[in-house]
C-alpha cells in the first residue's frame, strides 16, 4: 500500500515539473477524444433498427440481423472478391516507393535531386476528383493519348474504362503514379539517418553501388519498411469510395463494385443507416484481424512490430 502511494506521488510529481507538455499534449487529446472515440458511440446502431425520431437509445434492438442480411446479400462474394483484388493489388505495388527512394538516394547532384522530388511529390497535391479526370482524358477512346499511340502503332482504340478487367489496373497505378513521391518521404528521410561511416567501410571494402544498396541501406531501413507494409495491410477490405466512384460506370460496374461503393449507396442513397454501419464494422473488425495477423508474421520474421 505505501508502495502504490510512493508510486502515486512520483508520478503526480512527474507530471507537475513537466505540466509545459502536458498543456501542449492537451488539444490533441481533446481532438482524438471528440472526432475519434466520441463517434464509437454511435456504432450501436449496427446492431439496432435505427429510427431517426426514436434516437440511437430509442430505436429496437436487432442483434446481428443487419450482418446476416449483408452475409446473405447476392452480390456478397462478389464485392469482397473486387475488394481484395483491388487491395491486393495495391498491396502488391508496395516495393515502388521503397525502390524509388533507394534510386533517388542515389541520385548525388542536388539540383536533379530536388527537381525529381519535386515532380513525383506534385501529384500528391491534385484532388481526386482532378487526377480521374486526367485518368478519364488519358485514356479516351476518342481522343485519349494512350490511344493515340496505340494507333500509331498500328494498333486498335481500346475503351479501357468500359473494359472491366482493366479496371483494378487503372485504379491502382494511377495510385500509384500519384503518391509514389509522396510515400517514398518516409524512406529517404530513414535512408538520410544511416551511418555514412557504414557506407564508407563498404566502400573500402570493395563493395559497389548494389551491394551497398543490398546490405547496407536495405537492413538500415527494414525496420520502417516492416511498420508502413503492416499498416498497408491493416486496410485490406478498405477502398475509398470517392475514387472508385469517379472512375465507376454502368459497363465496368461487374468489377468496380466494392465494399464502400456498396456503403455509399445503401447509406447516403438510401438512407439505409444501421445496415450501412454494420457493414462498416464487419469491415473495421475485419481489418484490425489482417492487422494483429501482419504484425505477428512481420514481427517474426524482422524482430520489428507494431506491438
Amino acid at each position: 500500500m505505501q508502495f502504490r502511494q510512493q508510486y502515486k506521488r512520483c508520478i503526480l510529481k512527474r507530471i507537475y515539473e513537466s505540466w509545459q507538455w502536458w498543456l501542449l499534449l492537451l488539444p490533441a487529446a481533446i481532438y482524438v477524444c471528440i472526432f475519434e472515440y466520441g463517434p464509437m458511440y454511435g456504432l450501436q446502431i449496427a446492431f439496432k433498427s435505427y429510427r431517426p425520431r426514436l434516437g440511437i437509445i430509442g430505436s429496437e434492438w436487432v442483434g446481428l440481423e443487419h450482418f446476416i442480411r449483408f452475409v446473405n446479400q447476392p452480390n456478397f462474394w462478389k464485392m469482397i472478391r473486387n475488394t481484395l483484388s483491388i487491395t491486393l493489388y495495391s498491396l502488391a505495388t508496395f516495393p515502388c516507393p521503397v525502390i524509388f527512394a533507394l534510386m533517388l538516394n542515389e541520385v548525388y547532384q542536388l539540383r536533379l535531386k530536388k527537381t525529381m522530388q519535386m515532380i513525383t511529390y506534385a501529384p500528391h497535391f491534385m484532388s481526386e476528383v482532378v487526377v480521374c479526370s486526367l485518368v478519364w482524358m488519358m485514356l479516351d477512346r476518342a481522343n485519349g493519348p494512350t490511344n493515340n499511340i496505340i494507333t500509331f502503332f498500328g494498333g486498335e482504340r481500346i475503351p479501357f474504362m468500359t473494359v472491366p478487367e482493366y479496371f483494378s489496373s487503372i485504379y491502382v497505378w494511377s495510385g500509384v503514379w500519384q503518391n509514389l513521391g509522396w510515400n517514398s518521404i518516409l524512406y529517404i528521410s530513414a535512408l538520410a539517418s544511416i551511418s555514412p561511416e557504414l557506407v564508407e567501410a563498404a566502400r573500402i571494402d570493395g563493395a559497389n553501388r548494389f551491394q551497398i544498396i543490398r546490405h547496407v541501406n536495405i537492413p538500415g531501413i527494414l525496420p520502417t519498411i516492416a511498420i508502413t507494409f503492416i499498416m498497408r495491410t491493416g486496410g485490406l477490405l478498405s477502398v475509398g469510395y470517392s475514387k472508385i466512384f469517379l472512375l465507376q460506370n454502368d459497363l465496368n460496374l461487374d468489377t468496380s463494385q466494392v465494399i464502400s461503393t456498396y456503403v455509399y449507396n445503401v447509406g447516403l442513397i438510401d438512407g439505409q443507416f444501421s445496415y450501412s454501419s454494420a457493414i462498416g464494422l464487419f469491415n473495421n473488425v475485419v481489418n484490425i484481424i489482417v492487422l494483429l495477423l501482419a504484425n505477428f508474421v512481420v514481427k517474426r520474421a524482422t524482430s520489428t512490430g507494431l506491438f
